[in-house]
């Protein structure tokens, strides 16, 4: 007898065969909206995200900003040297200066691993996916960090590329500004070169200007406008200060040979306080016609004074003259006579040395400058709040302070992981007291668990909320390393750090290896939610579906479940020092997107893919978790079902039930499946899902080539997950509408 011919076997084939060629590769659109802030999740503590319904609808003129640092292996790569894990080696460490345990003084040490490892700042893998998860924590700027004079162009340009290359598939990147040298202690002279530098590289030349983040109508550059004024000429270093005695003068005169926009000086009080004075600018010298004159209450020790001029005076010859002292104050200056174009003066007489002083002169790349920008003035101190309109926190005590613009408007507020702050002072991460992760209340929470709760972040963004600002500003997302110090604020000891120094005293939310893990990134996405508000999760219009590889009844079935594209992992690039490379290739399968359509027997799913599926025999191929219950107590991080995990086929594949505890499943059912081209679709009774009807709601995920590790770490660090990380997709099949309040 002849062999029989199975004619819906060819049929299928050939349905395969054409589907490979008319979907070779699904171009990327200009904007892919994956819908994030409609994806729902619930952390390792059992917090769900809220969704509309809690949220609300999205809320126009609220912005969310993350302090993000680029400085990772650009001071140097010894080590790594981890404070966590040398902590827990040598219980002893805190007492002693040796190296090992600890690294060389000055050397940057890490308080913790990321998750992503010690990575170094122009690892564009990572970069890639910080740009995915703040993107889909709803967050709309990251704000450098070059408070501390450098600019990081391999870093900051690294990440423009990866962003750009994110934009270029459709996706959503942050914005991008600058936090530039706060006023006090760097000089201006440092703030002014830093933004001339950001200018020149940056700005001038249109570096990406799609990734500006404006305000106001401008780009935003977080620096004090008065320090951009012009070029600084005079005495500008110290050695000695000088009493300025009640009924006496001090001053300085000094020659300029083009108008003059500011004149300044330094002046002490000894640490004393409610010191005051007056400054003067005369013509010529000290008998001079008087030309511009302020008093100064309440002078901070060492802080500078001065005098500004609007229009400029013209080039020439000028005195400025310090008188009526109030309390303990004086005038730095140097004990030699240094500066050819004057002299001090003291009683309206010639005086040995110099006086510290700046003349600020015009500078026509400043006033370009000047003209480009949307400036706020950065306020580096924690607990004073703002003194003048147009100025932004980035770090405060609770309760923080509103920031107002000029109109008077409530623009901004700053909202912090932890705070180097003891008391009332700044202090050292380190230093025993200072306001860590479990801070709140007035008090640090010391029951177990209490670092992986957020308490001190739950607080300022509970104060944020209150008060709801234009803009929050977050602290922060990567910053993981601290310099070792033998001082800082008048604490000392063989092993001080003043901004980062273990799990608790640390203000990463990037999240990390053990420890909290992304507990801190899901309290965020909540946090930003309840600020920003949220889209409704739109209800599945279900469509009858055939099983049949044609894919066409799927066109009508709505929405439509998308996920990032050019997304799946792959990287290849060195670690920071000893740490080695980082490799990792499982990226295959590009999940694009996703529906779901059911009825009163079944529930049938549809996944695409932006090039034709790789051969089912893989392993971990296109895999199906669903959240049957929406109960993350039960199954595995709540999913009580997985489909392809064995038996995977072009036309049938199996499902298994969560079994027992961990990442365990029972036997396979099977179901019926069809896979063409970049296509998948399947069918699932709803006795084999162990639902006896039609559930209000299901979770789901997709995800091809992650591990199998069994745990959350695995949707994030391995091939594609569709959502992304311990995201869900939420199919609304029946029941009430999510449309908040």
């Amino acid at each position: 007898m002849g062999e029989t011919v199975d004619v819906k076997a060819i049929l299928v084939e050939l349905i395969v065969g054409t589907a490979l060629v008319l979907n070779a590769a699904e171009p990327a659109p200009k904007e892919w909206d994956t819908y994030a802030d409609t994806w729902v999740a619930t952390d390792a503590l059992g917090r769900s995200l809220p969704t509309c319904q809690e949220a609300g609808q999205p809320r126009a003129g609220k912005s969310v900003g993350m302090f993000y640092f680029l400085w990772h292996g650009e001071h140097g790569q010894q080590g790594p040297f981890d404070i966590s894990r040398i902590l827990a080696e040598y219980p002893g460490a805190p007492s002693v200066s040796n190296s090992p345990p600890w690294g060389p003084k000055f050397a940057m040490h890490h308080w913790g691993e990321p998750i992503f490892g010690y990575y170094l700042s122009d690892d564009e893998a990572v970069i890639r996916k910080h740009a995915q998860m703040l993107a889909d924590a709803g967050v709309d700027v990251v704000i450098f960090d070059v408070t501390n004079g450098w600019t990081y162009p391999k870093s900051y340009q690294a990440l423009m590329r990866a962003f750009a290359e994110v934009r270029a598939c459709g996706g959503r990147t942050p914005q991008i500004a600058f936090l530039c040298p706060f006023r006090n202690p760097p000089p201006e002279s440092m703030r002014s070169k830093v933004v001339q530098r950001l200018w020149e590289d940056v700005y001038k030349p249109g570096l990406h200007p799609e990734l500006w983040f404006r305000w106001q109508g401008k780009p935003l550059l977080l620096t004090n406008p008065d320090s951009l004024r012009g070029d600084r000429e005079g005495v500008m270093t110290h050695t000695v200060p000088v009493a300025l005695e009640p009924g006496h003068t001090l001053g300085q005169r000094f020659r300029v040979g083009r108008p003059l926009l500011a004149a300044e000086g330094c002046f002490p009080t000894w640490g004393t306080t409610n010191a005051a004075l007056t400054l003067a600018l005369r013509r010529d010298g000290p008998g001079g016609e008087c030309l511009a004159r302020r008093r100064f209450e309440d002078v901070a020790d060492n802080g500078t004074l001065g005098l500004t001029f609007d229009p400029p005076l013209p080039a020439g010859t000028y005195y400025l003259e310090a008188s009526g002292p109030q309390g303990k104050v004086g005038w730095w200056g140097n004990r030699k006579n240094t500066y050819t174009n004057g002299e001090a003066f003291a009683d309206g007489k010639p005086a040995p040395g110099d006086r510290e002083f700046t003349a600020t002169l015009p500078n026509g790349a400043l006033a370009e400058i000047r003209a480009f920008f949307t400036f706020r003035d950065p306020e580096p101190n924690y607990f004073k709040g703002p003194s003048r309109p147009d100025q932004w926190s980035w770090l405060e005590v609770y309760p923080q302070h509103v920031f107002k613009n000029a109109r008077g408007e409530k623009e901004m507020m700053a909202v912090g992981v932890a705070q180097n702050a003891v008391g009332r002072r700044l202090g050292a991460m380190s230093e025993p007291g200072s306001m860590g992760r479990s801070y709140h209340g007035g008090a640090t929470d010391r029951t177990p668990g209490a670092v992986d709760r957020g308490l001190n972040f739950a607080e300022q963004w509970g104060r944020a909320w209150q008060e709801d600002p234009q803009f929050v500003f977050v602290t922060g997302w990567n910053e993981w390393i601290a310099s070792r110090f033998l001082a800082f604020c008048g604490v000392r000891g063989p092993a001080v750090f003043p901004d980062e120094y273990d799990q608790e005293h640390s203000r990463d939310i990037e999240p990390m290896k053990g420890g909290h893990g992304d507990c801190y990134f899901y309290q965020l996405v909540s946090a930003v939610r309840r600020f920003k508000g949220v889209r409704p999760i739109p209800p599945v219009r279900s469509r009858p579906v055939r099983i049949d590889g044609r894919f066409e009844e799927w066109r009508e079935v709505e929405p439509e479940f998308r996920d990032d594209i050019g997304d799946p992992v792959s990287r290849d690039h060195a670690g920071w020092g000893k740490a080695g490379r980082y490799v990792n290739r499982t990226g295959r399968n590009d999940i694009v997107a996703s529906k779901v359509s059911a009825d009163g027997a079944n529930v049938c799913f549809y996944v695409r893919t932006r090039e034709p599926l790789s051969p089912c025999s893989d392993p971990n191929w296109m895999l199906l978790y669903i959240d049957t219950d929406q109960n993350p107590t039960n199954g595995w991080l709540g999913y009580d079902v997985v489909v392809n995990r064995t038996g995977a086929r072009a036309q049938s594949t199996a499902l298994e039930k969560h079994q027992g505890g961990g990442y365990r499943w029972g036997a396979p059912v099977g179901v019926e499946c069809r896979a063409a081209g970049n296509e998948m679709e399947l069918a699932i009774p709803l006795d084999a899902l162990g639902l006896g009807r039609l559930p209000p709601a299901l979770d789901f995920k997709w995800a091809d080539n992650i591990q199998q590790t069994g745990k959350w770490s695995d949707f994030t660090l391995n091939g594609d997950a569709a959502p992304n990380d311990r995201f869900n997709y939420r199919a609304r099949l029946m029941g009430e509408s999510d449309v908040g309040h």
